[in-house]
């Protein structure tokens, strides 16, 4: 067990390290997990200085990389004011908006919601860890349990047909996108592409600064996508700077 200082209110937060355990985005890789305690309030004033120190959430869990001899995890944000969509995206978001409709939703289950996750993780990922449980109860603790702090889904709809559906946590200062999910059959429209769209927009209206995309991974073909944001900001380990994919970026564990 460590610890680690709770900026917002001066006071410690424990922090325990996992055992090594497979990689679940490079092969042939080990890595090692710092969370915080699970027992701990976590107010959205810790959470957002949590995020701003490279952490993000799974269910009720806040955690972030530490692995050893490795920093291949890098945490990115878009700061949305500057952020400046690039052709691909700009049709993304014209042809997607032309007939899809954006619902803005509290976090909740909803069969239908449920569905559509399974049939994501079973179609695009029926080889990863996610897929080897896709039970109700499993999703619930993943994206549906209370955690201490504000969490929306954002449906994306065709008409009365539920194609998506953006999770993503209020911050004070943003939003933090946690996971999307969408119906395998409309995959050539890049709806990942759009949530994220979607996700900047919202962040804009509710007047705040960030949208917080978790990790991005050089040399990871599930996270390439994110690096098409621009610009965007990577936490180094100790600020948030300019990030450009030809400079490396190292961070220590604090």
């Amino acid at each position: 067990m460590t610890q680690a200082v709770d900026r917002s209110g001066g006071r410690y937060l424990a922090l325990y390290m996992t055992a090594d355990h497979p990689c679940s985005y490079l092969d042939n890789r080990l890595a090692r997990t710092l969370f915080v305690d699970p027992t701990a309030k976590i107010d959205n004033a810790t959470y957002q200085v949590l995020v701003d120190q490279g952490f993000r959430r799974s269910g009720s869990h806040i955690y972030r990389p530490a692995c050893r001899g490795c920093s291949r995890c890098v945490p990115v944000r878009i700061p949305v004011e500057a952020f400046q969509p690039n052709r691909s995206q700009q049709r993304n978001w014209r042809r997607n908006s032309a007939d899809m409709t954006l619902v803005d939703g509290s976090a909740a289950f909803k069969h239908a919601h449920f569905e559509l996750y399974r049939r994501y993780l079973l179609h695009r990922h029926p080889d990863g860890s996610m897929a080897d449980d896709t039970s109700e109860d499993s999703y619930r603790r993943f994206l549906v349990e209370p955690w201490g702090g504000a969490t929306r889904f954002i449906e994306l709809r065709l008409g009365d047909r539920l194609v998506g559906v953006a999770v993503t946590d209020v911050l004070e200062q943003g939003l933090s996108a946690v996971y999307t999910f969408f119906d395998p059959e409309i995959s050539e429209r890049a709806p990942g592409t759009f949530g994220v769209l979607a996700q900047v927009e919202a962040t804009r209206r509710l007047g705040l600064a960030y949208l917080y995309l978790g990790y991005w991974i050089q040399d990871c073909r599930k996270m390439s996508y994110k690096d098409r944001f621009r610009p965007m900001e990577a936490w180094d380990g100790h600020r948030w700077r300019q990030f450009e994919r030809t400079q490396p970026i190292t961070i220590g564990v604090s």
